[in-house]
């Protein structure tokens, strides 16, 4: 089904019937990271059965010199190969998927897999994709993966895709019908990860509607008008909510065999696509929750005094409020207001809140990370994590030396367009649900002949 948005119809491949599919589905290998327990009793719970647990490698053994990476990976390569042999993984009637997925959130999150071109994904810095990465790419982070997927025969998906469909025109309208669709799976997922559905699109009429619904959002006068553009800008379609570093790893890969490919060869290999899940932005139960920063070693009056000589100097206003006691500000107090972004901080001692007026990004988070990425290179003692609540910002700057700053909501809306105008945000801009929350591993594709 051709079209001029790198939208694939795939072939996807999907558990042999009597494979216990709560125990197939794991979740994304970039999970848990620092908690081996956990993916210890993911192995118990999993046991001899069949599960993607055996197809992929948890990135908390990246590290683990007793893991043997290489020769786990291997073992992977083969397993993949055996599921394929054994018709363990059985191919599906060309379509797509239509995902419900309910968490803690009262309504489900709604996605459709498919897949994507990789022609149409750039992750370098300055892309102009019609697929682009929200944040910085750590180009460091590809190469482990790419090994795991140079000699695969199958890729599992833990890539999530944006959409921005304020009308809700395309994704949802399927969960009206859904009950006129063959329902491929509806298991409770393990290891706390709520329960899912997934049902299935071949319908030739339906898989045009949908792809028709996607071709309207990247019409030029459509996206002019939406970000309110006054000049042309490519066409951002798709951005990556989940999973960059993987579909990057796919990119580099398709690069690699592309170079041993003649150019008739290269039109419809499968390397050349990668099997994606994706979800409107605008989705009821999709929660973009702001990280918080946290300095260490920080010298407060320096600080402050760089701080203000650095947006003074680049043609923006600064502000500092003072609190009389030491406050944890409610973040949603720090909504954007016209030309004015504004940021709470707080230290062992004080609180106060830092407006800037006339600033040069598109976003708050934008605005305070390019300072921070100054003063961190001008301060060498000076370290920075990233946090997600506002009880452990409270909690670590009650130390000496240590600084922390509440960073204000990020509007859906604002998503898109900080990325047509700005380009990839600061890395750690945002964060989408809990880590139970992210994409298990159910849906597979050959990218081999």
């Amino acid at each position: 089904m051709k079209n001029n948005i790198g939208v694939k119809v795939p072939t996807i491949l999907m558990p042999k019937a009597d494979v216990d599919i709560s125990k197939w589905a794991v979740i994304a290998c970039d999970q848990y990271t620092s908690q081996p327990e956990y993916w210890e009793e993911v192995k118990k719970v999993v046991g001899d059965n069949y599960s993607t647990l055996n197809l992929i490698l948890p990135e908390v053994y990246l590290e683990d010199k007793e893991y043997k990476v290489p020769e786990n990976i291997k073992k992977i390569h083969a397993n993949m190969r055996e599921h394929l042999d054994k018709n363990i993984l059985v191919p599906q009637k060309p379509g797509f998927i239509y995902v419900e997925r309910l968490t803690e959130s009262p309504v489900p999150r709604k996605g459709l897999v498919l897949a994507i071109d990789l022609e149409e994904y750039d992750y370098n810095l300055g892309s102009q994709s019609l697929v682009r990465p929200t944040e910085k790419t750590v180009i460091e982070r590809i190469p482990p993966r790419v090994k795991i997927r140079e000699n695969a025969s199958v890729e599992f998906p833990h890539i999530m895709l944006l959409i921005d469909d304020p009308n809700e025109a395309i994704i949802e309208p399927i969960s009206n019908m859904k009950d006129k669709l063959e329902r491929v799976y509806d298991f409770d997922m393990m290891m706390g990860g709520g329960h899912i559905s997934g049902y299935k699109i071949d319908n030739e009429a339906l898989l045009t509607k949908i792809i028709k619904g996607l071709e309207e959002l990247a019409k030029p006068e459509v996206f002019n008008k939406k970000y309110e553009l006054t000049s042309d800008k490519p066409i951002l379609l798709f951005a990556v909510g989940d999973g960059n570093h993987s579909l990057a790893s796919a990119k580099a890969h398709w690069e690699n065999v592309k170079k041993t490919l003649k150019e008739d060869q290269q039109a419809d290999h499968p390397a050349r696509f990668a099997l994606v899940e994706v979800v409107n932005i605008h989705d009821k139960s999709l929660i973009i929750e702001p990280i918080h920063r946290e300095l260490f070693n920080v010298d407060e009056k320096g600080f402050f005094d760089a701080l203000t000589a650095y947006f003074n100097g680049s043609g923006s206003e600064v502000n500092l409020e003072y609190h009389n006691n030491r406050t944890v500000m409610d973040i949603e107090s720090l909504e954007t207001e016209g030309d004015i972004h504004k940021f709470s901080f707080i230290t062992k001692d004080k609180s106060g809140v830092i407006t800037i007026k006339h600033p040069k990004a598109n976003i708050p988070v934008g605005t305070i990370q390019v300072f921070l990425d100054e003063y961190l290179k001008s301060n060498p003692k000076a370290k920075i994590d990233y946090i997600h609540g506002t009880d452990v910002i409270n909690d670590l700057s009650s130390k000496d030396g240590n600084m922390g700053f509440i960073l204000p909501p990020i509007s859906k809306s604002d998503l898109f367009k900080t990325i047509v105008l700005d380009g990839v945000m600061p890395r750690k801009t945002f964060s989408m649900g809990e880590a139970q929350e992210k994409r298990y591993y159910i849906e597979g594709r050959k990218i081999v002949l």
